[in-house]
């Protein structure tokens, strides 16, 4: 998750450097969900001692 929410903070800095004010302003809305999203996941997953399962 927290890969996800850099990158499109990524997106939205470019879009902001080049004048797309609508576009950078909806990804970082984004970025802000999914970092939200996986604190959230991680805080979950902290409290109650689980883990993720090996890949």
């Amino acid at each position: 998750m927290f890969g996800w929410a850099i990158s499109f903070l990524t997106i939205a800095i470019i879009a902001g450097i080049f004048g797309f004010s609508g576009v950078a302003g909806t990804v970082a809305g984004v970025a802000k969900i999914l970092f939200v999203v996986g604190l959230l996941m991680f805080l979950v997953l902290l409290v109650t001692g689980r883990r993720t399962p090996p890949l």
